[in-house]
């Protein structure tokens, strides 16, 4: 496959290059830069009605100037996947203009031996990576013959292969010339997810959700993997991105013991829909970036 099509393209988000500039340039004026420039973040997914908003506060974060290559970690919704697949696709096709794939960097990733490939029906019918391509293309606009991308699915992974994926991708989070987008909405309640957990201490239904995605995202602050881990097992919130962000954490946690300061923080939060009875159902969305201390 040469190029992979925008195939969520004018359902998920404008068809229409001219509408999807004007509206991404508003939610990335609104939101405000506090915690960069970004070596790492976490944004949503879903459709931009939805969390295009909430998104905007971590691609805020990114200095386009410096990023030369920028590495997309989605997990997969349609395939049973137990490692992490990279594209044979050479370019990315987006309403705004196509993004090139950094064939050199899958084939370093490749010779590890830990990585398989996608075939063109699974890289064109996943969106947790398609969702970020636009919003790649507009922050990086004035730049956008000089950076590539390395879009990577991950499966479902144990904490043991979290920790290898993370190790084989530690190294490039030291580059500040690279960019790593962590695709995870949080929270799915409901029935329609099988994931109706609700602390009636807390109040309303939305209240208990948003208290059990925060006590995550500040379990994510800590950059603690054991910990994220631990905190998946006690209350298996549904956070579709749990194993990019495991990989993330345990990256992180090798740079940790090679002397490394990094800081997370969240930005942005958001339901889908504040739910107040049971038959009812949201997604959550949260926006955060990694930062490198000097």
């Amino acid at each position: 496959m040469s190029s992979r099509k925008a195939t969520h393209a004018g359902s998920w988000y404008s068809s229409s290059g001219a509408e999807l500039s004007q509206q991404l340039d508003v939610w990335l004026n609104t939101a405000e830069l506090l915690h960069g420039p970004a070596r790492a973040i976490i944004a949503p997914h879903a459709g931009y009605a939805y969390c295009g908003e909430c998104g905007a506060f971590a691609y805020r974060q990114v200095s386009p100037a410096v990023v030369k290559r920028i590495f997309i970690l989605g997990p997969s919704h349609h395939v049973r996947l137990r490692g992490c697949a990279l594209t044979t696709a050479k370019t990315y096709t987006t309403p705004l203009y196509d993004l090139n794939i950094d064939t050199q960097t899958n084939t370093e990733l490749e010779k590890t031996g830990a990585f398989s490939w996608m075939d063109a029906k699974t890289d064109e019918d996943e969106h947790s990576i398609e969702m970020h391509l636009p919003f790649i293309a507009k922050v990086m606009e004035n730049f956008k013959d000089q950076f590539t991308i390395v879009p990577i699915l991950v499966g479902s992974l144990n904490p043991d292969q979290e920790a290898l994926y993370g190790n084989l991708l530690a190294d490039f989070f030291t580059d500040p010339q690279n960019l790593f987008i962590i695709s995870s909405d949080f929270c799915h309640w409901g029935n329609r997810f099988s994931y109706t957990y609700y602390d009636r201490s807390c109040g309303q239904i939305y209240k208990s959700i948003e208290n059990l995605d925060k006590k995550g995202m500040d379990i994510i602050e800590t950059l603690n993997a054991d910990a994220f881990t631990e905190y998946l097992r006690k209350y298996n919130n549904t956070i579709c991105g749990r194993h990019p962000i495991g990989v993330m954490l345990s990256a992180i946690k090798v740079l940790e013991r090679k002397g490394y300061l990094m800081h997370f923080k969240f930005l942005k939060y958001a339901q889908s829909s504040r739910c107040k009875e049971m038959h009812e159902s949201s997604v959550s969305y949260a926006s955060g970036s990694l930062v490198f201390e000097c």
